[in-house]
């Protein structure tokens, strides 16, 4: 579903909002060293990953999928 460019948009936003790393991954359940691998694009986000970030950040799912099409 998620490839490695979501991973960066995440970390983008996530840097742009002030949240920490460790914020996600408690609020996630993903250890600190698996989400920062994803989100450097050192390892592929998966669907379920995606969503509970997605859920932890409280935006819709499309957030960083809409990005992907407007880039296009």
């Amino acid at each position: 579903m998620a490839d490695r460019s979501v991973g960066t948009r995440i970390k983008q936003y996530i840097l742009n909002n002030g949240i920490s790393q460790s914020f996600v991954s408690t609020k996630t359940n993903i250890p600190t060293n698996t989400l920062n691998a994803i989100l450097n694009g050192k390892r592929n986000l998966l669907a379920e990953e995606y969503f509970l970030i997605c859920e932890a950040l409280g935006v819709p799912l499309q957030t960083f999928k809409d990005a992907e099409k407007q880039a296009s």
